[in-house]
């Protein structure tokens, strides 16, 4: 006789296998991806789909899908619209935004299978922003959230302890302070920074249930590791080239990946994450170098 599979196994196995990098800045605004395989090999650049954005943010929804949304585009507007990502990394068309346009939001996964973007610069007086828009396990975004905790930009998000989030660092100061998410997608008020406050940091999970912040404004490799518990460690000493406008996602269930950013210059190179949280010095770029791009897992 089989056995019985509870329906939210999934949920509790929630790693993904492969991810993508995807738009950003060149010498202009693009929309090219590039794929990670599930070794966080990091493929040639894929034609772009959907308008060229940069300052933009993506994370997974659905256990095996992701989504790419807000940024700015080569007008200077700033702008809500979003692509799905399938769990093949075929990235779709744009879906029309809903919620407020911004630059450099966050994102990260929540409840197994659902989404959070939060944060960001809007523009205007003032411009920064602490609301926050959540995406159902199918990918749609909901209206805005009114925010809670301090308002910032040019910050990171990820997973952690399988269901929950965190949304840490950013712009202005830099800070430090970070805002944990519930698995209903409730954010929390602000908790003390820990580390050294930066922005242009990037973030994603690994070990299956933990979170890790690096890179950032410096330029910087230090990383900061997030407890299943949703508390952020000390710095780590970095490893590997300091840079900031960097992007992260998770790969092969466990396992993460740094990549891509600015040295004052733009780069391609990668930086793999273990699954007890160390990473590894700089692997030689592979597509267009670039900066303030997205990165999700899916499959």
């Amino acid at each position: 006789m089989f056995p019985i599979i509870p329906a939210n196994s999934a949920a509790a196995d929630s790693g993904n296998q492969e991810g993508i990098f995807g738009f950003g800045y060149t010498t202009g605004v693009v929309s090219m991806t590039n794929l990670v395989s599930n070794a966080g090999v990091v493929a040639t650049d894929t034609a772009g789909v959907g308008t060229a954005k940069y300052g933009l943010t993506a994370c997974e929804f659905g256990g095996d899908q992701g989504i790419f949304g807000f940024g700015v585009i080569a007008s200077g507007s700033k702008v809500a619209t979003t692509n799905l990502v399938s769990n093949a990394g075929v990235v779709a068309t744009d879906v029309a935004g809903v919620g407020t346009g911004r630059n450099a939001p966050a994102a990260c996964s929540y409840g197994g299978d659902k989404g959070i973007f939060g944060f960001g610069d809007k523009g205007g007086s003032p411009g920064y922003q602490s609301i926050t828009n959540l995406v159902s396990n199918t990918g749609v975004v909901s209206t805005d959230v009114a925010g809670v905790g301090t308002i910032k930009s040019h910050l990171a998000a990820t997973q952690y302890d399988e269901d929950k989030g965190i949304f840490g660092f950013g712009a202005p100061g830099p800070t430090a302070v970070t805002n944990l998410v519930s698995n209903a997608g409730v954010v929390a008020t602000d908790t003390a920074g820990v580390g050294t406050a930066r922005s242009g940091i990037s973030a994603c999970s690994y070990g299956g249930d933990k979170g890790i912040f690096g890179f950032g404004s410096g330029p910087t490799s230090i990383t900061n590791l997030v407890s299943n518990a949703g508390v952020v460690a000390t710095d780590t000493a970095g490893v590997g080239t300091g840079r900031y406008y960097v992007s992260a996602t998770q790969y092969d269930d466990d396992k993460g990946i740094f990549g891509f950013g600015s040295t004052g210059s733009k780069v391609s190179m990668t930086n793999l994450v273990s699954n007890t949280g160390v990473v590894a010095t700089d692997t030689a770029g592979v597509g267009t170098a670039r900066d303030q791009m997205a990165a999700c897992s899916f499959n």
